[in-house]
């Protein structure tokens, strides 16, 4: 590796750590600003996915899940900027759909049509349970708390540990059960720390649900409650 490469993949790793931690120990103070660009590479991810289980083949293989997950990734950086209960619906959904790919993979099973519907079944049913139950704030500090933590660790593993590209974007967390450990340990001390300094941090703060589209002109607030 020159030491132009090397230096290009330290700056993009430290630019993953820090969305990580920003993800994981503020993802619900800071959801509002998130929230488009957590839209993007989750559709990117899962448009690439999609292809990727219809027809096979392996993860970014394609110029067409290239294309697919581009486009995915913008409308859902789109819709997550204009609704917030899109954006509370997407992360809820995306955190139902790893837990759902994730358990197919670690009782043995390969990502494939199977793995893909269970996950795309598990994040609708996370998506209309976090709306239609109405615990929003805890299904964000939740879920980005995980998301975060599996950032942070599947960084880790990518420079230090021999993880394959391809295995960040797609599961590092089912990496890490499968190979130390030591990095599960840590994946679970981040994500418990994340959602207890969320917690902590954010007890009399509430965010403004919004429609930008029927409401154009205004920004949402934080608004503190009493």
């Amino acid at each position: 590796m020159t030491t132009d490469s090397f230096f290009a993949l330290a700056i993009t790793a430290m630019i993953a750590m820090f969305f990580g931690f920003i993800l994981s120990f503020s993802g619900y103070r800071f959801f509002l600003v998130l929230l488009p660009i957590f839209g993007f590479f989750y559709g990117f991810g899962l448009g690439a996915h999609s292809i990727q289980a219809l027809f096979g083949g392996a993860f970014l293989a394609t110029v067409t899940g290239w294309v697919i997950g581009f486009l995915v990734g913008v409308v859902f950086a789109v819709l997550s900027y204009l609704f917030y209960l899109f954006g509370v619906a997407l992360i809820a959904g995306a955190l139902g759909y790893s837990v759902g790919v994730g358990l197919m993979m670690a009782i043995g099973f390969d990502f494939g049509f199977l793995a893909w519907v269970v996950g795309i079944v598990l994040g609708i049913v996370c998506a209309v349970g976090a709306i239609a139950l109405n615990i929003q704030k805890w299904i964000v500090i939740i879920a980005t708390s995980l998301l975060g933590a599996g950032v942070i660790v599947g960084t880790f593993l990518f420079m230090f540990g021999g993880l394959p590209p391809a295995q960040v974007t797609q599961n590092p967390v089912r990496y890490t059960l499968q190979s130390s450990p030591f990095w599960l340990f840590i994946f679970i001390l981040i994500a418990g720390l994340g959602i207890a300094a969320q917690y902590a941090t954010t007890r009399r703060l509430e965010l403004e649900s919004y429609d930008r589209l029927s409401d154009f002109g205004s920004e949402p607030a934080q608004v503190s409650s009493s």
